[in-house]
């Protein structure tokens, strides 16, 4: 049964070495690992916290619109947790 899901997810472009669009397909193609299907990727830009959040002032905010299994969420989350340059991440079902 698949089901459809929205991520936003903050990126940490502090020490980012290559481009955030780089960034954003790698981000992609570990969310496909885990067996969602992309539907739609929007780069919503760099914007301003209300407060200093682990030492960053500011994050990229990326917004994923995809399908997959109920257990795909959990699944995404514990591989984006390794990655240094996710900040923040939330996801939700909206369908």
């Amino acid at each position: 049964m698949s089901r459809k899901y929205q991520g936003l997810i903050v990126l940490n472009t502090k020490s980012l070495e290559g481009s955030v669009d780089e960034l954003v397909s790698a981000i992609s193609k570990e969310l496909e690992a885990e067996g969602a299907k992309l539907e739609k990727v929007t780069s919503l830009g760099r914007r301003q916290f209300a407060y200093q959040s682990r030492h960053l002032e500011a994050g990229h905010y990326i917004n994923y619109t995809f399908q997959g299994a109920p257990d795909t969420v959990l699944k995404i989350q514990d591989r984006l947790r390794l990655n240094t340059y996710v900040h923040l991440q939330h996801f939700k079902r909206i369908a």
